[in-house]
């Protein structure tokens, strides 16, 4: 390694603390109680933590910090590194921002139906897509663009698990616990998330556990899209599993990856792709403003676990996250000829949403 990338203490230092600046400009984000009188009046209170308030309008901030930190410290980035992701989108956009931050070049690696908009707002903090045709190219390619701009390849995939400090320092975890003190159930029955990385469920589950949450009274599930490997190899440890991979943009994968910690995790949830969309209309309508099919697919699951535990005569409280805006999806998931031509007639699916949340209604 040449001089000029180990003796970079005053660049790295005015990197950091630019970070630090940015996140001392940022407020934590809101705890939303979801207004459902028929599960509230059986004692379950549901809640979603909206993350799609960050600057760049998704959970994907929180990581992208992270993983920028991470590799400065690690001595992984210099002045002048071209930066290199592989990224259905959201974390490249968080991406984008830190790279324009610290003033390096970035690159995002990813499939080509990938939506606009975050093509768009990857552009707007001038960051430059690379296309490739699946999202099981990504990880080789972005590795070869890497290698030939000499820049870093920052791999999500593998350092989100290790990134984040999960015994606190306001990670995800430590907010969404704080968050919930003064509510009527404060340590949830059920934390709901779905996994692209899997770095937020390992972030979730290793502080659940540290702080002693973690018990037959508060458990980690991960709601996973159809097409997914995660569930499969939840369930049997297989490692080397590969499928189809996911049509919920943000969440599931063709493979396993590194940052999914099986070990953290108590429950999985296969949701159905027009389940996601149905729940993400049927949240959209609720909250009055759209979210993306990602949260979606986290409702699905929160509404299942609610269910069962209606069946136990249990009560208690149910946290997921709100993970991104619907405006991201304008044009694809909330398009009602867009859905029909890529997911077909999801009416079933909303009726039987309608359902989930009205208990009511599905006896």
């Amino acid at each position: 390694m040449n001089a000029s990338k180990t003796l970079q203490g005053p660049w790295l230092n005015t990197a950091i603390a630019r970070i630090e600046a940015d996140y001392q400009r940022s407020a934590d984000t809101h705890l939303i109680a979801l207004n459902m009188p028929a599960f509230a009046a059986r004692g379950i209170d549901l809640y979603l933590k909206d993350e799609s308030t960050h600057p760049t309008g998704s959970l994907k901030h929180r990581l992208a910090r992270s993983l920028f930190l991470y590799a400065l410290c690690n001595g992984l980035i210099h002045e002048g590194s071209t930066i290199v992701e592989a990224s259905s989108g959201s974390t490249a956009v968080s991406e984008a921002y830190f790279a324009r931050l610290l003033g390096l070049p970035f690159i995002a690696v990813m499939p080509r139906n990938t939506s606009p908009e975050k093509v768009a707002q990857i552009e707007h903090y001038g960051g430059r897509c690379h296309w490739v045709g699946s999202a099981a190219e990504v990880y080789e390619e972005a590795r070869k663009l890497a290698l030939e701009t000499s820049g870093h390849y920052m791999d999500q995939f593998t350092y989100a698990e290790r990134a984040t400090d999960w015994r606190g320092n306001n990670n995800i975890a430590e907010s969404m616990f704080e968050q919930m003190t003064h509510e009527r159930h404060p340590v949830p029955r059920w934390i709901v998330v779905g996994a692209g990385t899997g770095g937020t469920s390992a972030t979730i589950g290793r502080y659940m556990r540290y702080q002693r949450h973690h018990g037959p009274a508060c458990q980690l599930c991960v709601a996973d899209p159809s097409g997914s490997v995660f569930g499969a190899y939840h369930r049997s440890g297989d490692a080397s599993l590969e499928g189809a991979g996911s049509r919920i943009e943000g969440i599931g994968r063709p493979r396993v990856e590194a940052s999914f910690i099986r070990g953290v995790i108590d429950r999985m949830i296969e949701v159905p792709d027009a389940d996601s969309l149905a729940a993400m209309q049927a949240l959209s309508a609720l909250l009055g403003r759209r979210v993306g099919p990602s949260t979606g697919t986290n409702f699905v699951g929160m509404l299942a676990l609610a269910h069962e535990m209606l069946a136990r005569g249990e009560e208690g409280s149910i946290l997921s996250l709100l993970c991104d805006s619907g405006e991201r999806y304008l044009p694809t998931y909330h398009d009602a000829d867009w859905v029909k031509g890529k997911f077909g007639d999801c009416t079933p699916a909303q009726r039987h949403v309608t359902q989930l949340m009205h208990p009511g209604l599905a006896n």
